[in-house]
């Protein structure tokens, strides 16, 4: 069909047929991308858009549509709430659970705020459920103003959901940060028109413009066709005509907006009042507006002449709204007076009395004067926000809370939070510190200090400011907030996590003493999870013990909170007694969310943090290894402070994998980042990862050089929580290089400490490494021992490392018969994991039983059929009786096994059974 044929509406596309065409056909291929459209301001995407719906509805599909809305970009799930509201009769027959979650999230429920994997699951099955009807396309429109909390659920929807029959379609300008960048969507961009197009476009427009005139309206809109259908307007009618010239500059930018506010500024009252009630809604359901204005009026009927000059497009199927092109929104609101923004928000806050966050907003933009309540229900609304994970969505509410604080001390306490959650939860610290600036020059208060000094921390601690500095700050400011140190304080409770960590991170005994004392003072009592990470983090090898008769009431904590916050701390409060693993699910749960969404990177970063070295420590290196590098690319683009601890991880994978050099190379850098910035931490995480290089490549006075700058022999330092995991690796370190007196020295710390109670992983690591220091008999005694803890397995290197320990005191007692199950097993496991150093001396010692060893990778020389014939015949069976069981001749048999001897590297049949156990325990 040619552009000029006026058959249907997409026929008056100029220009664009082949672009709907094309759309179409990408979103019914078999890719199974969404697509995501950009382009500049008034290229047309929007219409593209509308198009596409019109062309996939002919077709029989169901379309449901969501625009972004700046004033909506900080109310969460307002872009859910437009896709969903038009099938709310279909959540009706979702699950209870889903159908809950989702009415709860649309405000048209009551309840606890869902978690975020619940709404995505909800949101999937229905719309596979309509999906099963008929085909659906979803699409998304001005992705910039899109809240964060929608866009995370609709990230989801386009990885999943998109190709067969559900298509994802979004549009947002060129340029603009969107919260689907990373979702899979296929971008491209909408060119402008061409020239051809162009003049195709204003002549049948407006046929009447001379040629002349035409050709400079098409050079100075570039192929922009919002330009051209509006830079005509702005001229006379001699000027068409070009009986009278043109101006020398043809309005754009600015003057193009205006042109809307006129088109606006043209329409009746009641026309302007509905379409500025839309503007500032902004979720485009027209029942919000029936309610704003509070009469029975045909609301539809009002909005007539908006549609008539193709400003707004109304469907009364399913009640919406959608204005057709941002600048008239936008023009919209600059037509309008202040009185009548502050009539049209008192309106909606009226409307939305069951939306509170939503309807806080409203009196908040209604708002010309300081009021308090008003800011206490933005305050609330931001808490809200933020439990749902929406931590960027709480720093505006907390802003515009700040704004509207008649108090100075109010005003200042509520911009501090905002720069404490800005800075630790979202990663923007440069935003942090100008709300800090303004925090700082209201009249402080107490809260307002505690929050300042902890959100001042990181942003001292990404730039080159020492750890002294933000330890001294944040001792004052907690000291200041005394003598009565309120449990139920939150900015106290953030104060004292922060202080936790910067005492963490200096390695420094020395400063922990005011976060001691200062939790010791709470009344009436620590919250459960601090008071656990009092004892269980700083150091756990003297105090951990007594925190383990908490552990239960600590977990039911996390069991029913939905704050990230309390979740990740919560995750460093068990992690050196090994509880993370319960809660790898939900810390999971957060890294994805942070990878949908910038507003969680502190969270996110924790969490990765966290299951990075659970990843480890099971056995999981490849999950390890991806993990580090993630943390390691974002902490690059966000919190270079944090880079150290996926640098140690890196160099853990390194030196268990035979990587020498790499490891040395990144634990030097990170003893010199150390050093240079009193990061304790990352000195003493260098010096555990660099043992563990050493330990692998053999050089085990290194080893024991590295280990002992973490700790000396015979103590684990006060405070060095760290010593902990290099207490194994220490005493095999002395025994290999001789000092035994060391070894027993410091297995006797671990003993005098009952370190094993602290966990089944340092049960079975204290009697392995008393099995390291033990003469031959009881060292295998305390070897099996250690293997026999419960959950042994789950430590899937340290088990193999002990294994391999055993195989070795065995051989040594000569029971090599004995020793070849451990080292065989230690062997399989060592192989598994990559750790080829380790594998090796586990071959070494296996053939140093007398039992033949294979280079790895032998098993794949055996076909298929030559393995199974090996394994039958070193079972016992004759070659008369493999050919039977297999269907194939004696002789067919014995030429398998001919070919078979030469590469396992034996010569009789005898030879078979150990060569095979050789290679299953190589791979």
């Amino acid at each position: 069909m040619k552009d000029s044929e006026p058959s249907n509406r997409r026929s008056q596309i100029v220009g664009r047929i082949r672009d709907v065409q094309w759309v179409c056909q990408f979103l019914e291929g078999d890719s199974g991308r969404g697509l995501h459209i950009i382009g500049e301001a008034g290229v047309g995407k929007t219409t593209l858009l509308d198009a596409v719906a019109e062309a996939v509805s002919e077709a029989d599909c169901r379309v449901l549509r969501a625009n972004g809305v700046e004033f909506e970009a900080d109310v969460s799930f307002a872009g859910l709430h437009q896709i969903l509201t038009p099938v709310l009769d279909d959540i009706e027959r979702l699950p209870s659970d889903y159908r809950e979650a989702l009415l709860v999230a649309l405000g048209f429920g009551a309840g606890p705020a869902p978690g975020r994997l619940l709404l995505v699951n909800a949101t999937l099955t229905l719309l596979r459920q309509l999906a099963a009807e008929k085909p659906l396309l979803l699409i998304v429109d001005d992705l910039p103003w899109l809240d964060r909390a929608s866009a995370v659920i609709l990230g989801f929807v386009a990885r999943r959901l998109s190709g067969g029959t559900v298509g994802f379609l979004a549009a947002s300008r060129t340029g603009g940060a969107n919260m689907l960048d990373h979702s899979g969507l296929y971008e491209t961009e909408l060119e402008p028109l061409d020239d051809d197009s162009a003049h195709l476009l204003l002549a049948a427009r407006y046929p009447g413009l001379a040629a002349r005139v035409r050709a400079r309206v098409v050079a100075e809109a570039r192929g922009n066709p919002l330009a051209l259908m509006e830079l005509p307007r702005e001229l006379t009618a001699s000027q068409r005509t070009a009986q009278e010239d043109l101006p020398m500059v043809l309005p754009l930018g600015e003057r193009l907006r205006e042109l809307f506010v006129t088109r606006v500024t043209a329409l009746t009252a009641d026309a302007r009042r509905l379409l500025l009630l839309a503007a500032l809604d902004g979720t485009g359901d027209l029942r919000v507006l029936h309610r704003a204005v509070g009469t029975d009026t045909a609301v539809l009927e009002d909005l007539a002449p908006a549609e008539r000059e193709r400003l707004v497009r109304t469907d009364g199927a399913t009640r919406s709204l959608a204005f057709r092109h941002p600048l008239i929104r936008a023009a919209v609101v600059e037509a309008s007076t202040l009185a009548q923004r502050r009539a049209a928000h008192q309106a909606l806050a009226a409307a939305l009395a069951e939306r509170p966050e939503r309807q806080a907003w409203h009196l908040a933009e209604a708002a010309i004067e300081p009021d308090e309540q008003v800011a206490l229900r933005l305050q609330d609304a931001a808490h809200a926000v933020l439990h749902r994970g929406d931590a960027i969505g709480a720093v505006a509410a907390l802003t515009r809370a700040a704004e509207l604080s008649p108090v100075a001390h109010d005003r200042a306490r509520r911009l501090a939070e905002a720069a404490y959650l800005g800075a630790e939860a979202t990663g923007d610290v440069a935003g942090a510190s100008e709300l800090l600036q303004r925090a700082q020059a209201a009249e402080p208060g107490s809260s307002a200090a505690l929050y300042a000094a902890a959100a001042a921390v990181y942003v001292l601690i990404n730039t080159e400011a020492d750890l002294i500095t933000a330890h001294r700050l944040l001792v004052g400011a907690i000291e200041a907030a005394g003598p009565d140190y309120d449990a139920d304080d939150p900015a106290l409770i953030d104060a004292l996590h922060t202080l936790q960590l910067v005492c963490w991170w200096s390695g420094r005994a020395d400063l922990w003493a005011p976060f001691v004392n200062a939790v010791g003072r709470l009344k009436p009592s620590p919250p459960p999870v601090l008071a656990m990470a009092a004892r269980t983090f700083p150091d756990p090898a003297r105090t951990g013990l007594a925190a383990l008769s908490d552990l239960d009431r600590v977990r039911e904590v996390l069991r029913r909170t939905t704050d990230p916050t309390v979740l990740v701390r919560g995750a460093t409060a068990t992690i050196y007694i090994d509880q993370v693993g319960e809660l790898r699910g939900r810390l999971w749960e957060l890294v994805r969310q942070g990878r949908d969404s910038s507003g969680q990177v502190r969270r996110h970063l924790g969490a990765l943090m966290h299951l990075c070295m659970e990843d480890f420590l099971t056995g999981d290196w490849e999950g390890a290894q991806q993990l580090a590098d993630e943390g390691a690319a974002l902490c690059d683009a966000e919190y270079p402070f944090f880079a150290w601890y996926f640098q140690y991880n890196q160099v853990l994978l390194h030196g268990a994998r035979g990587e020498v050099e790499a490891g040395e190379a990144l634990a030097e850098r990170m003893v010199r980042w150390g050093t240079r910035r009193g990061v304790g931490a990352a000195v003493a995480f260098a010096h555990q990862a660099r043992t563990l290089v050493c330990l692998g490549s053999g050089d085990y006075e290194a080893a024991y050089r590295h280990a002992t700058a973490l700790t000396p022999a015979g103590t684990l330092a006060p405070y060095k929580a760290h010593a902990l995991w290099g207490a194994y690796d220490l005493i095999e370190a002395a025994v290999r290089t001789g000092r035994d007196a060391e070894a027993a020295a410091h297995l006797r710390a671990l003993r005098e400490l009952d370190v094993a109670r602290l966990s089944d992983r340092y049960a079975m690591l204290v009697e392995g490494a008393a099995g390291l220091c033990a003469q031959d008999d009881e060292a295998v005694a305390h070897l099996q021992q250690a293997l026999s803890v419960p959950g042994a397995d789950r430590w899937a290197f340290e088990a193999a490392r002990i294994r391999l320990a055993l195989g070795e005191r065995l051989r040594r007692t000569s029971a090599k018969g004995l020793a070849r199950v451990p080292l065989t097993a230690a062997a399989g496991a060592f192989v598994r994991l990559g750790a080829a150093p380790w594998a090796e001396r586990a071959r070494m010692e296996l053939r140093a039983t007398g039992q033949p060893t294979l280079p790895e990778g032998t098993q794949s020389l055996l076909t298929p059929q030559e393995l199974e014939i090996a394994h039958l015949a070193a079972s016992g069976l004759s070659n008369k009786q493999i050919g039977e069981r297999l269907y194939i001749s004696h002789r067919t048999v014995g030429a398998h096994l001919y070919k078979v001897y030469p590469k396992l590297g034996i010569t009789t049949r005898a030879a078979l059974r150990d060569a095979l156990n050789a290679m299953d325990g190589d791979g």
